[in-house]
């Protein structure tokens, strides 16, 4: 049966957009809140510090903690001031960069982060979800931490990239030929997590895709449509998160499988420890025996772990996001994925810098 389009306008076009906003460019956004010529040198700092320990230059471990996502920047900012106090005193043998998350990849649906819903009831007010993420960058910079970020939407880092001393690439988009390119030119350091069923193969690929040169269509930082054409990234390194098929995967056995798959690619054997996701099945009390397995295992001398990743805010657990409960939401507990309490992270930093020392006397 064919369609008769005599007297009906017929279109093929916006079918599904139900409605279209304008969207604030990189530009405006940092002409807004700009970087000051100290959180500059900063940030380069970091950055290149995060490198040395990947290229084991240095021998401290990396630590990348914090927040699973951002909803609360006063409530982050508290825990950013405690974390700057710890870091500083540990920072003969870790080198403490804050998780400052604000996009929350999803497997279904739920909330997507602070950036898309600064308002956390559904009003998507993305241009004021960009202005309160820079803003909270800046703010933990001046409180004196780096700051690491996941990259999930492939041209909102233009916005605050600047600001970013460590990057990941999720266990979502590790196979997606955007994210590499888009890895390929970011500024700094990154992590590449293996696969949620646990494919550790396809982040070492993602790493040596990382390498290379490309050219990719994004966005410039004027919010023209532009082709970019980057240079590689030779700071990138693996994320062990464990599997929904492979289960945990952060023992001794799985960092020696894992590093000599990066030296058969011709990458540096270089891994990072995610105590959370699928090493831990999102269990509090599992995360802290996994970051004790990791401090075991640097205390024995394992060089080729370089970092470790813990899920921590102020409060432990989490809690349902309800749309319009701000007075009975906990402060500093997080709304997504269980995170550790204040506590129980200063402990466990104690002891991943205990291991790192007794790792240099063995």
């Amino acid at each position: 049966m064919s369609l008769d389009t005599t007297n009906h306008a017929v279109s093929t076009q916006d079918l599904r957009i139900k409605d279209s906003l304008s969207l604030r460019s990189p530009d405006e956004v940092q002409r807004l809140l700009p970087i000051s010529a100290e959180t500059v040198r900063r940030v380069a700092t970091a950055r290149r510090e995060v490198a040395d320990c990947i290229h084991r230059r240095d021998d401290r471990l990396v630590a990348v903690v914090g927040p699973c996502s951002i909803h609360d920047p006063d409530a982050a900012l508290e825990y950013a001031s405690l974390l700057a106090t710890t870091a500083r005193a540990l920072a003969d043998a870790l080198c403490v960069v804050m998780r400052v998350y604000f996009e929350k990849p999803r497997t279904i649906v739920g909330w997507k982060g602070l950036i898309n819903d600064p308002g956390l009831d559904g009003s998507c007010r993305i241009n004021d979800g960009l202005l309160v993420a820079r803003r909270l960058l800046l703010d933990v910079a001046e409180a004196g931490l780096p700051t690491a970020n996941e990259f999930l939407d492939a041209t909102i880092g233009q916005y605050f990239a600047d600001l970013v001393a460590w990057g990941c690439i999720g266990a979502r988009t590790v196979e997606s030929q955007v994210h590499r390119q888009l890895a390929s030119g970011l500024s700094m350091p990154v992590g590449f997590k293996n696969r949620t069923d646990g494919d550790v193969r396809v982040a070492v690929e993602a790493m040596q895709a990382a390498a290379h040169e490309h050219w990719f269509p994004s966005l410039a930082r004027d919010g023209r449509p532009a082709i970019l054409r980057t240079s590689g990234n030779p700071d990138t390194h693996l994320v062990l998160r464990g599997g929904s098929r492979s289960g945990p995967n952060h023992a001794a056995e799985h960092v020696a499988v894992a590093a000599s798959e990066m030296q058969r690619a011709g990458r540096l054997a270089a891994v990072m420890v995610d105590c959370s996701h699928a090493n831990s099945g999102k269990d509090l009390v599992r995360q802290i025996a996994v970051a004790k397995d990791v401090a075991m295992q640097v205390a024995a001398g394992e060089r080729a772990i370089v970092g470790v990743m813990l899920e921590s805010n102020l409060v432990a657990g989490r809690q349902d996001l309800v749309a319009g409960s701000d007075a009975a939401r906990v402060r500093g507990q997080s709304v997504t994925d269980p995170c550790l309490g204040w506590d129980e992270t200063k402990v466990l930093l104690e002891t991943l810098a205990d291991s790192v020392q007794r790792r240099r006397s063995g």
